[in-house]
């Protein structure tokens, strides 16, 4: 079978079973369980004939022996008892469920899985397919799986500004389906780029690190990571099922690639000792940050700056509040421009995120030694959002787009850079003497203020309006969260 036939095939039977009301997502996750336990059997098969620490009883054999009611029993012994097990096999079915209640259409798709030979497979086909379902999981607005999903030629972009070396470590403190970790694999191992064996066995087992604390999300982040050949079955897994920002990191890393989750909102839920909500808890003690907040992304970005070595480099997606709020957001952005080298900002456009109502920015610094100097000479901007118009439906953001930037940001020698239309250098004095030492900066006419005939059309427009209005809506939210009880 070719590779667009199984695509298809596949796909068909994703829409026969969203009929029956299983969406995308669990979908997803029942093609992740079957289709690990089929590799798994085809790696205990000559030539490989590895033991994967399968039990007997839980097996692809005795799976795909039965059907009926008694196959329904198996695969939910199969689920519980690998949920049980150590390493890579107790973190794909962790807390696993089987979503798919009519026992014939489980069949089905055994036996799909079944009839292909997935290790002989093109590791670009296996990847693809998968990253291709977690785009349409993404893409249903419903499940609220967008917002574990970066855009991939986003991703791209900043790989591509980054340039990651072999024999370097990335992580990601949440890493969500692993885009980020997909990207740099995919530049390290780029036309052109050829890695001895030694370099082959770190990028495959000692490059990524990450943490997602979702544990479904997580699931899916291993089996998209193994898909393309990074990790092993038998193997621990690099992604930890755990909250990043609860304690200081252990190791530090040489490059760090995230797009933090977005909400002032603490993923910590403390309780008070009536057994309610405590909203004033919400917040991370760490001796190492600089301040004390129950904004997400600042904590974030507070933890991210503590992965690094000295001389590791960030890129992280963060949203415009990031930029001027006064407060912790103030102390923590000047401390950031001290002690780390903060070079350039993107401004991102509306429209291209699966969460509706995000303004968000990529923020590129390098971290320095701890040495009383203020590292940020200046910062560079990049304006990609005046004057551009995006949506997913019908002008969805391209690499193309992103070219300019890439040129301007000149990966080669950043240090020798020239100015542009949208392209601008501010000095450190000149930010410092902002208003709260604001980063929201912008200095593009927006045209459509002056001439009605520059207005973007009609659906870009409507999805400008609702990304709009959802980011106030967010941001009342996050006012009324701070707000003390009974007010």
């Amino acid at each position: 079978m070719n590779t667009s036939t199984l695509i298809q095939k596949v796909w068909n039977f994703c829409h026969t079973l969203r009929d029956d009301g299983v969406g995308y997502g669990d979908y997803l996750e029942q093609l992740t369980y079957l289709l690990f336990l089929k590799m798994a059997h085809e790696y205990a098969q000559p030539p490989h004939s590895r033991d994967i620490h399968i039990p007997k009883d839980c097996d692809w054999t005795t799976l795909r022996s039965k059907s009926g009611e008694p196959l329904e029993a198996q695969y939910l012994k199969v689920l519980h008892k690998l949920g049980d097990e150590p390493g890579m096999l107790g973190a794909i079915f962790f807390k696993a469920q089987n979503k798919i209640q009519d026992p014939a259409k489980l069949a089905r798709l055994v036996q799909m899985i079944d009839a292909e030979e997935w290790l002989g497979m093109d590791t670009d086909t296996k990847g693809d397919l998968y990253e291709g379902l977690l785009q349409k999981n993404a893409e249903d607005t419903k499940s609220g799986a967008g917002q574990y999903f970066t855009p991939r030629v986003l991703i791209q972009a900043m790989v591509e500004c980054m340039r990651p070396e072999p024999m370097k470590t990335i992580a990601d403190p949440a890493c969500g389906t692993g885009g980020f970790f997909l990207g740099a694999y995919n530049w390290l191992t780029r036309d052109g780029q050829t890695l001895n064996p030694k370099q082959k066995r770190f990028l495959r087992h000692e490059t990524f690190f990450g943490n997602e604390i979702v544990a479904s999300t997580r699931r899916m982040c291993l089996m998209n990571l193994f898909l393309h050949n990074i990790g092993d079955m038998d193997g621990e897994p690099t992604v930890a099922r755990a909250d990043a920002l609860i304690s200081e990191p252990k190791s530090t890393f040489d490059y760090v690639l995230a797009n933090p989750p977005f909400g002032k909102k603490s993923s910590m839920t403390i309780t008070n000792e009536d057994g309610e909500e405590d909203k004033d808890a919400l917040t991370y003690e760490r001796q190492d940050f600089w301040e004390t907040t129950s904004n997400k992304q600042l904590n974030f970005l507070q933890h991210i700056v503590s992965m690094l070595k000295i001389d590791g480099k960030a890129a992280v997606v963060l949203p415009d509040n990031v930029l001027f709020e006064g407060g912790a957001g103030e102390k923590i952005r000047r401390k950031l421009l001290e002690t780390c080298d903060v070079h350039t900002i993107l401004r991102l456009p509306t429209g291209i995120f699966y969460a509706q109502g995000v303004k968000a920015n990529v923020v590129f610094f390098d971290n320095q030694p701890k040495d009383g100097k203020t590292h940020t000479k200046g910062v560079w901007f990049y304006d990609l959002r005046t004057n551009k118009h995006f949506t997913l439906k019908t002008r969805q953001l391209s690499h193309e787009d992103l070219k300019d930037f890439i040129t301007c940001y000149n990966p080669d020698n950043r240090h020798t850079r020239k100015e542009t239309e949208r392209f601008k250098f501010y000095p450190y004095a000149d930010l410092m003497a902002r208003d709260k030492a604001s980063l929201d900066i912008f200095w593009l006419k927006d045209d459509s203020l002056d001439n009605l005939d520059d207005l973007p059309p009609p659906d870009v427009l409507q999805q400008e309006i609702i990304d709009h209005l959802e980011a106030a809506l967010a941001s009342f939210r996050d006012v009324a969260n701070g707000l003390p009880r009974g007010k």
